[in-house]
């Protein structure tokens, strides 16, 4: 059976609807491709078949162009990408009601599909209007597979809003009731493409995009004391190995003794929420001091995730800033911190050996010496130039302008060439306090690299050579530019604080609700923590309730309409005790004469009634409220 282009639309309308959510979670020049496809797909198939030969075709250029975009690299973001193209492409086979209702039913994993990429409250309310077009075009294709008008707008609206109140309840009982357990039973695909956020491999250039996300990595909520933003260095991953070009930290990183550390009187307690970045670094507050369960600390001072973070998650942590930080180096570790390639930047080497017979050897003085270098000479600036072979050379002595990457990497290598130990560190610095919610917003735009040093007595110590030329950019990244503020034209900054602090709210009620907060969620009842029996016993009760309540809205929802005829329905139901009830094809006043024949004390008052029943129903008499309450206020006497 074929369907109007009406139909058509509302099916089209449909997957647009659904594909949305989707296309906006994919990479940009992918998201467009599918959907020109799709728009090419519908305009082409809207009145006219395709040969089935094209239509293959078409498919295999879709499943190869997907998984050429993504290095032909399988992950959960090429899967949907995938589901995404193939929909894109199904109007062409969509001619009939079968097929129409098979568009419907698969557009619908669309939006379920996103919440692999993303599960924040933008995705959910996309995914619910593609649910409720999806419920409309479905009743609709009903309508005309049954030959019927189309139903009006308003009245399917408001029967696809009772299927949804009809799974409400039991839809909340199963989040917040049905037994979670504390790992998942299997994990997660990762990504193809790597999400934008730091790495453990740094070259000039790499941060560009990066540095140019204002999109929030951390939020941070301190318990006491809030430390400056100059002090809030947000340790990521620490880079070792230098090829002369690209700074790395291959392989798993030490998980060894970790070594010694004192701290002074400062300490930081906080909560860290951090966004998903499919890499196990938790970029605490320099330096963490302890691992939280589900966290391990490694020998160079980072902290990692037992498991990739691939979701919200929220880190209670303590940190403080060393005094003294690994005192005693062992052999290894010191040719590791010394390594550097002879074949490239010959000034570098030749400055940084000079510096070393200038001052006999003494680190704090060539740690002295370079960033006097880095305060007079060099420049800072994101639009850099490209640097070739000899990256070091180059920017020390012929651009002198670069960003946090040129600079952390130039100090470091100078550091080595001259025999002082060295690493590269990187990570986040500073932090944006939003008023909203009192609580700190680290971006990706905050990402920074700096050095550390090992000096005698005092360990590893951090140098940081870009504080040096553009402090701004360092303690204060965001004074120029503030959330919410665009250009000289507009300040949206409470809207942009609003919608921040409404987003980690839905981080902390909704995606944050894990296993251990619903054993305390009834704290408040006194209950202080609930055993897996409990909680399997209240979810029994409580989705039995929920189902007793669909089915009794399932039970209303067949009962006759006419409140007038409810009443004497009811009536009838009321002498079922005597076995008088109405049979469905007695007539009314046959049946008040065979209940007067058996109940003589109940004759009169039922007559009268019956026969107000008879003019209202047959003689155009008008039914009043009275009338039903009548029938209503009228049972069998004893």
């Amino acid at each position: 059976m074929a369907y109007d282009l009406t139909t058509r639309r509302a099916l089209l309308l449909t997957l647009a609807v659904s594909l949305a959510p989707l296309l906006l979670q994919l990479p940009g020049q992918v998201a467009l491709a599918i959907a020109v496809t799709a728009v090419l797909v519908s305009a082409i198939s809207w009145r006219h078949s395709v040969p089935g030969w094209l239509k293959l075709i078409i498919a295999i250029t879709a499943l190869f162009g997907v998984l050429a975009a993504f290095d032909f690299q399988l992950g959960r973001d090429t899967g949907c990408a995938l589901l995404a193209a193939m929909l894109a492409i199904k109007p062409f086979e969509t001619r009939s009601l079968r097929d129409a209702r098979s568009l419907v039913g698969f557009s619908l994993f669309a939006p379920f599909a996103t919440f692999l990429l993303d599960q924040g409250p933008l995705s959910l309310v996309l995914g619910l209007a593609a649910l409720v077009i999806g419920l409309l075009t479905l009743q609709r294709l009903a309508d005309v597979e049954s030959g019927i008008a189309p139903t009006a707008p308003s009245s399917s609206l408001r029967s696809v809003g009772k299927l949804i109140a009809l799974g409400l309840p039991l839809t909340l009982a199963a989040f917040w009731l049905f037994p979670r357990i504390p790992s998942p039973l299997w994990g997660v695909p990762d990504r193809a493409s790597a999400k934008v956020g730091l790495s453990d491999s740094m070259s000039p250039g790499d941060w560009l995009d990066l540095m140019n996300d204002d999109s929030p990595a951390l939020r941070v909520r301190f318990d006491g004391p809030v430390p400056a933003p100059s002090q809030m260095y947000w340790r990521g991953p620490v880079l070792w190995d230098f090829d002369g070009r690209e700074w790395s930290s291959p392989g798993r990183p030490m998980l060894v003794e970790r070594p010694e550390i004192t701290t002074g009187q400062t300490r930081w307690n906080y909560q860290l929420e951090i966004e998903p970045s499919e890499r196990r670094y938790i970029t605490a507050l320099d330096l963490p001091l302890t691992a939280p369960p589900g966290s391990e600390l490694t020998s160079d001072g980072n902290l990692l995730s037992t498991q990739r973070l691939q979701a919200v998650s929220r880190w209670q942590l303590a940190s403080a800033p060393p005094r003294q930080f690994e005192a005693t180096l062992d052999a290894r570790t010191r040719r590791r911190a010394l390594a550097f390639p002879r074949n490239v930047n010959p000034r570098a080497q030749h400055l940084a050996q000079r510096w070393r017979s200038e001052t006999g050897g003494n680190p704090v003085a060539i740690v002295q010496r370079a960033m006097m270098m880095v305060n007079t000479d060099l420049a800072y600036s994101l639009a850099a130039p490209a640097l070739g072979r000899d990256t070091v050379d180059e920017f020390l002595f012929d651009t002198r302008t670069g960003y946090c990457e040129h600079f952390s990497s130039a100090f470091v290598y100078l550091m080595r060439s001259a025999g002082v130990p060295a690493r590269v560190v990187t990570g986040y610095a500073g932090g944006y306090r939003n008023p909203v919610g009192d609580y700190w917003i680290v971006r990706n735009s905050d990402a920074h690299a700096w050095a550390e040093v090992w000096l005698e007595g005092r360990g590893w110590v951090r140098v940081d050579p870009t504080a040096a030329v553009a402090p701004e950019r360092i303690y204060d990244t965001l004074a120029d530019r503030m959330p919410g503020r665009i250009g000289n034209f507009a300040d949206v900054s409470a809207l942009w604080n609003t919608a921040d602090w409404l987003r980690r709210g839905w981080n902390d009620f909704v995606l944050g609700f894990d296993a251990n907060r619903q054993s305390r969620m009834l704290q408040w009842l006194g209950v202080r923590q609930l055993d897996p029996t409990l909680l399997a016993l209240i979810f029994a009760v409580v989705s039995l309730a929920a189902l007793g309540w669909m089915l009794w809205w399932l039970r209303r929802g067949e009962r006759e309409r006419d409140p007038l005829l409810r009443a004497w329905h009811r009536l009838s139901q009321r002498y079922r005790r005597f076995d008088l009830a109405r049979e469905p094809s007695e007539a009314s006043s046959d049946w008040i004469a065979r209940v007067a024949q058996a109940r003589p004390q109940d004759a009169e008052g039922l007559r009268d009634i019956g026969q107000r029943f008879s003019d209202s129903r047959y003689a155009d008499a008008k039914a009043t409220a009275a009338l039903i309450r009548d029938i209503n206020r009228f049972h069998p006497h004893r």
